[in-house]
């Protein structure tokens, strides 16, 4: 089998997606509800998009946004800044036999789908579309 130029394998396993959905959904309620003790972090909503983690489940890495764009310098830092909080009681809530290290990213799919929709709309690819 030829290697896609995208990936490096095969793709996430079906326990990595599992496991990667259960702790997006957990970062979420956790953000919303403002649970952890950092007033900055707590005033800025945040999207959480994606979570990847690596095969052995260790590492997890979250891809977030602020609404509405506003705190998108300082998101990172914030998240980074309170992430053994955050592994602490994503550990707990979860249940997993490690609790995986934390990593975050800008979600930047945003950008990427705006981009394509104006590529989309300009007359030149639209005459080709048709």
């Amino acid at each position: 089998m030829a290697k896609n130029k995208f990936h490096d394998g095969p793709g996430p396993s079906q326990r990595q997606l599992r496991v990667g959905e259960l702790i997006r959904r957990t970062l979420s309620e956790v953000l919303m509800r403002g649970d952890i003790h950092d007033p900055d972090l707590n005033r800025l909503s945040v999207t959480v998009g994606e979570v990847r983690t690596s095969p052995d489940l260790k590492i997890a890495t979250a891809y977030v946004l602020p609404l509405g764009g506003e705190g998108r310098d300082v998101i990172i830092e914030y998240l980074a800044r309170n992430k053994h909080e955050l592994r602490r009681i994503i550990g707990r809530k979860l249940a997993l036999k490690y609790a995986p290290d934390l990593r975050f990213r800008l979600d930047e799919t945003f950008d990427q789908m705006d981009e394509a929709r104006r590529l989309f709309a300009q007359d030149a690819v639209r005459r080709d579309l048709d």
